[in-house]
């Protein structure tokens, strides 16, 4: 990844953050990462809703719960139309999975890393997309949208086989998810002028995602997350560390940037400049939705 020089952003100590009053949606905010974004805006006064499977955190002032399988396109697309765009201030994808060493599909047959960790993301800023912003927000700015992935890591997809039915690699599957993730920021940042839109790149974080690869009992993934442990962030370090960029006044006429892991700014992957290609791979992507019945073109 190279560095984005031209956008610097005034860091801030996460304690100080005071947002009361803020309206948060964390799509995945349930688990990993964004569960532990989700605790700590809620704990400096946000007001979050989190959307996942399994609720763990009601305890916990300020988060409510949407529950959805987003494997599902046809769940994406609901919760696309009942989460309240209109009044929210920040969204935050954090939804994700990696492929498993043999294909699985889901029951709409999809792909399950290519619908949980992409797919499901393109149908719900689809749906909330035009209506972000349009009623007043709290902090009388644009709505903003984070969408977690890797970007910058070069990744330009593969065109010829989103849905992997002729081959199948989990590595180069789950590739095709980042790069989908990263044009999902470009297409965005054009496509909705009402809203801001941003790319994050968490890096290697101790978190359950390699599940799905490993398998969430075996003994393999529990070595590989005792060494991830000892060498990588917590998630609740790492929600620390990027909760102030997601605020920070600096950021206002830079949507379409994009973040590494320690929030310095980056530039998007060689070859995603192509605004061309961009297009083509989210009309292939809305093709492949149209599948399971859902329809998100233009």
């Amino acid at each position: 990844m190279k560095r984005d020089k031209s956008l610097n952003w005034r860091r801030v100590e996460p304690q100080n953050l005071d947002l009361q009053g803020m309206k948060v949606a964390v799509v995945g905010g349930t688990g990993g990462i964004g569960r532990a974004i989700s605790r700590f805006m809620a704990r400096r006064g946000a007001r979050v809703l989190v959307v996942g499977q399994t609720f763990r955190d009601a305890d916990v002032e300020g988060i409510e719960f949407l529950k959805a399988d987003l494997s599902l396109m046809r769940e994406a697309q609901r919760v696309g139309k009942e989460l309240p765009a209109e009044t929210l201030d920040l969204v935050i994808f954090t939804t994700g999975i990696m492929a498993a060493r043999k294909r699985e599909a889901t029951a709409e047959g999809m792909e399950r890393d290519m619908a949980v960790s992409y797919l499901s993301r393109l149908v719900i800023l689809r749906e909330i997309g035009p209506r972000l912003g349009k009623q007043s927000a709290a902090f009388q700015r644009k709505p903003r949208v984070f969408i977690m992935g890797f970007p910058g890591y070069g990744q330009t997809g593969k065109l010829d086989d989103l849905n992997a039915e002729q081959t199948y690699k989990s590595w180069a599957v789950h590739m095709n998810t980042v790069a989908g993730n990263e044009m999902l920021v470009l297409d965005a940042e054009k496509r909705y002028p009402n809203a801001s839109f941003f790319g994050l790149n968490p890096g290697f974080i101790k978190s359950n995602i390699r599940s799905n690869l490993f398998g969430g009992r075996t003994l393999t993934y529990r070595l590989i997350e005792w060494f991830t442990g000892m060498v990588a962030p917590s998630a609740e370090k790492y929600a620390k560390r990027i909760a102030p960029l997601l605020v920070s006044p600096y950021l206002e006429g830079h949507s379409g940037a994009m973040f590494d892991r320690k929030g310095f700014a980056v530039l998007p992957s060689p070859g995603l400049n192509d605004s061309s290609y961009v297009s083509e791979f989210i009309g292939a992507s809305e093709v492949l939705v149209a599948r399971t019945g859902v329809y998100v073109g233009t």
